[in-house]
């Protein structure tokens, strides 16, 4: 029986390989496991609780109660300044635009609010509930929720 010299070779390599990788140690030539990687020395700190260097004082900083207070104050300003640049404004007797879509009023709000005019119904868009006429789009009156809780 003729046996070609390479698919010998190769039948040879794969049982050596087998046989090598079944008789070698578990996790030879990796770290050691439940360090991760990282040194003993440094994991048996770390298995006490101790932090790595350097990672203690990362872990210290925190805001100050000033500091908090001072960043709310500032964004609550500069939200403020927003919603009054980017708000359109709303007054009785002009058109609402075509382009803004008006919603129903959220029923929180409407609970409050007495019947609308005959022809008119109320409507949400941007922190205002307006009533307006559906066909016309020409507000009656104006409720500027978010001013109002904003001390504007």
């Amino acid at each position: 029986m003729y046996v070609p010299l390479k698919s010998l070779r190769a039948a040879l390599l794969f049982a050596a390989v087998a046989t090598a990788s079944a008789y070698a140690q578990p996790g030879h030539g990796q770290p050691p496991p439940g360090h991760g990687g990282i040194p003993p020395g440094q994991a048996k700190k770390m298995d006490r609780g101790d932090l790595p260097p350097g990672q203690a004082k990362k872990m210290d900083w925190r805001f100050r109660g000033d500091e908090r207070e001072h960043f709310r104050g500032y964004y609550e300003q500069d939200a403020r300044r927003w919603q009054r640049r980017h708000r359109p404004n709303f007054y009785a007797g002009y058109a609402i635009p075509r382009t803004y879509v008006v919603q129903t009023v959220p029923p929180a709000y409407y609970s409050g609010l007495q019947p609308p005019p005959p022809g008119y119904r109320y409507g949400y868009y941007e922190g205002y509930v307006v009533a307006y006429n559906p066909t016309t789009r020409v507000i009656a009156d104006v409720v500027d929720l978010v001013g109002a809780l904003s001390g504007r």
